[in-house]
């Protein structure tokens, strides 16, 4: 805060609180807040971050956070919460104008000068700790043991909506919080869909059916995305899509290093499916990065600014995308190192 020259810092995006406070990582619903955090300046007034939350997480509160740095709203929070600061000498306000809403904007205005600052807590997020490593390798550790365990559940007759069902079963089984991310299942044409929701749509014998999946263990986010044949022998063409796709995943973790710009791995796996004349089947970024999100920054897309960082962990998803026959994508996480990455 200090190097940015910022006034207190209210945080009200639920993954930021969590990174921040390790008070609850989600809020009840979109149109409802569990909480904020208000990150104060060090100083003789300051220096002690204040969390705001409702009667329901009182107790959770009382775990986790000084009662005295704790505030339980009522109806009238946000005069309560000036009242608390202007004790401490704080009359200014950091907000991020993508997390606050406009109901909220416009009673903090009545209170403080209000200072839009985005993107703060987002850029610490960017860069995993050592810990935060080991907790998305063990998160990926379930995914990489789900996704093995497909090759034996997908069957003929059952359905995208089934297979779903079964992915949820396998990782709660294995000892999953829960979903990262609701299952993507498509058979033929609808793994021509990127983001497929299950339907009806049946598996039959000798059909492709594309997977992304994930899940939370401790918090942390896994994604992962396989395409199986379910039958005898692959079609041709779906063993040469494959192992297009391969190629440009290849390629593009070839160049994932430290100082290397996020647009330029998205650049090596285009040029592979280029060089084959199917360039416009590749119709999304190449990946996004992971952590407490599923989709958090930095993206990597042919606009992408910024460069690779050790810590940074990423998805390397290329795909190749037909309406009338379907499509493969094949996905890793990756942790950059001091002198590449490695998948985990």
């Amino acid at each position: 805060m200090a190097a940015k020259n910022l006034p207190a810092l209210l945080v009200t995006f639920a993954a930021n609180r969590y990174y921040l406070s390790g008070f609850e990582l989600a809020d009840s619903q979109c149109n409802e807040s569990v909480g904020w955090l208000i990150v104060l300046p060090s100083g003789p007034t300051g220096g002690r971050d204040l969390l705001m939350t409702d009667a329901r997480f009182t107790e959770a509160a009382k775990r986790l956070w000084p009662q005295e740095d704790t505030l339980i709203y009522g109806a009238g929070k946000h005069a309560e919460l000036a009242k608390i600061l202007r004790g401490r000498g704080v009359s200014a306000l950091g907000y991020d104008p993508r997390a606050v809403n406009v109901f909220d904007y416009d009673a903090l205005r009545e209170h403080f000068e209000l200072v839009p600052v985005g993107g703060v807590v987002e850029e610490l997020r960017r860069i995993k700790e050592p810990a935060e490593l080991d907790l998305l390798r063990a998160s990926c550790g379930l995914n990489h043991h789900v996704m093995r365990a497909l090759t034996d559940v997908l069957v003929p007759g059952m359905t995208e909506t089934e297979a779903a069902w079964q992915i949820e079963r396998l990782f709660r089984e294995a000892g999953a919080e829960g979903l990262s991310f609701p299952s993507i299942v498509g058979v033929n044409q609808n793994a021509a869909l990127p983001h497929a929701i299950p339907g009806e749509t049946k598996i039959r014998q000798e059909s492709l059916v594309l997977v992304d999946a994930g899940c939370r263990l401790a918090a942390y986010c896994s994604d992962q995305t396989r395409t199986y044949w379910v039958g005898r022998e692959p079609s041709e063409r779906f063993q040469d899509t494959k192992r297009l796709v391969q190629a440009a995943q290849k390629a593009a973790m070839a160049v994932i290093r430290p100082g290397v710009a996020f647009a330029d791995a998205y650049a090596a796996a285009r040029r592979v499916f280029e060089d084959a004349g199917v360039a416009r089947q590749f119709t999304h970024s190449l990946g996004h990065g992971i952590g407490l999100e599923t989709h958090e920054g930095p993206s990597l897309s042919p606009r992408a600014q910024g460069v690779f960082a050790p810590g940074m962990v990423v998805t390397v998803e290329p795909g190749l995308y037909d309406a009338a026959w379907g499509g493969v994508r094949w996905e890793f996480m990756v942790a950059v190192t001091p002198d590449g990455c490695a998948p985990l």
